[in-house]
């Protein structure tokens, strides 16, 4: 029986990459995931956002993005700031043909904390100068610069992506690697994060952006939080890829009706489970799947192997603990299914770079 042993290595299928170079960042991306990591010296988390909207904006992403960072501080959240700025104070005329009252211009841009380019219907895909520099001047005063879907293309015009990693539509991939061959083009990844640059995918996918911005700077809690008041996934379960596999026919009858159901309930259920160790095969039947079936769907829907997925979750969960509870780390080790805390500070410093009592302190500097 294969087993998920919280005290071991990644298993195959999911390479660890190592740290390669400083600053905070995690690239997300099929088949791979460089480890986050806390900035060497900690920075007050953003609190600023403004996104930048052009004619043809898609009302989608607008919305998506104004919910995520939305007033909750009723429920103990962050206060953010947001604001919507355009070329011009004025109408604007969303991609559904809606008009929507613009009040502030690339000025705006000057003192966010952190940018966003929405996706638009517009073309040429291009930005006039004053939104070129406004952007590149917060970049250089120290604001996050993020972007996605055709965004992302916006973004390219400011030359900020030369020799970055980068993330967009699989449909633009191929045309913003050819006019801007500078940039290391991702067609697959959901969202890339190169520190204070980071993209997204397609337009759904800036929920997941945003969301790992929220996790990143202020910690799992207050991103959970979010997800639950916006009532989207926390991270979805697609998080390295934007697509699935076909579905072959001699599969299709258990997947009748919602495909993902049986996938989505066991996800769920594993969550609960933390505390212990699970196996494919018990997973497998509370999915009603052969073993080898379920594997290869848990691969299609999530990009990663269970083993890998429990360990995020595990670490996901760690996190939060050491963010919201006083519990001594080796209790927080055992709540989320480590034998040890030593097993637990292993896992943990890969994937944040320091041990969870330094994590603590500097989830307490930022609350």
């Amino acid at each position: 029986m294969m087993r998920f042993d919280p005290d071991g290595c990644i298993g195959a299928g999911t390479a660890m990459a190592s740290w390669q170079s400083p600053g905070n960042r995690c690239r997300s991306f099929t088949g791979r995931r460089i480890p986050e990591r806390l900035p060497a010296e900690p920075r007050k988390p953003f609190l600023s956002v403004v996104a930048y909207a052009m004619q043809g904006v898609s009302s989608f992403g607008l919305s998506a993005v104004s919910n995520i960072f939305a007033d909750r501080t009723r429920i103990g959240l962050p206060a953010f700031e947001f604001t919507v700025c355009s070329d011009h104070i004025g109408l604007l005329r969303t991609d559904l043909g809606l008009l929507m009252q613009v009040t502030a211009g690339p000025e705006a841009i000057s003192g966010a904390d952190l940018v966003i380019l929405l996706p638009t219907e517009a073309r040429p895909l291009t930005l006039h100068a004053p939104i070129i520099e406004a952007i590149k001047g917060a970049y250089r005063r120290g604001a996050i610069v993020s972007a996605y879907c055709t965004g992302t293309l916006l973004l390219a015009s400011t030359g900020l992506l030369d020799g970055r990693r980068t993330a967009t539509n699989w449909e633009f991939a191929a045309q913003l690697a050819q006019l801007h061959p500078a940039i290391r083009v991702d067609g697959e990844a959901l969202y890339v994060d190169e520190g204070r640059i980071v993209t997204g995918a397609a337009a759904a996918s800036g929920i997941d952006m945003c969301l790992h911005l929220l996790r990143r700077e202020h910690g799992s809690s207050v991103a959970n939080g979010v997800a639950r008041e916006a009532m989207v996934a926390s991270r979805r379960e697609s998080g390295h890829v934007h697509s699935l596999l076909p579905i072959s026919p001699g599969d299709r009858t258990a997947h009748s009706g919602s495909d993902d159901t049986p996938l989505t309930e066991v996800l769920a259920w594993a969550r609960s489970q933390l505390h212990r160790a699970l196996s494919v095969n018990e997973m497998a039947r509370q999915a009603l799947m052969s073993p080898r079936t379920f594997a290869r769907r848990f691969r299609e829907a999530t990009g990663t192997t269970p083993h890998a997925w429990v360990l995020e979750q595990r670490l996901d969960r760690a996190e939060e603990l050491l963010e919201t509870t006083a519990l001594p780390i080796h209790k927080i080790a055992q709540e989320v299914g480590f034998r040890s805390d030593s097993v637990l500070r292993e896992h943990f410093v890969r994937r944040r770079g320091v041990a969870p009592r330094d994590y603590r302190r500097a989830a307490g500097r930022r609350s």
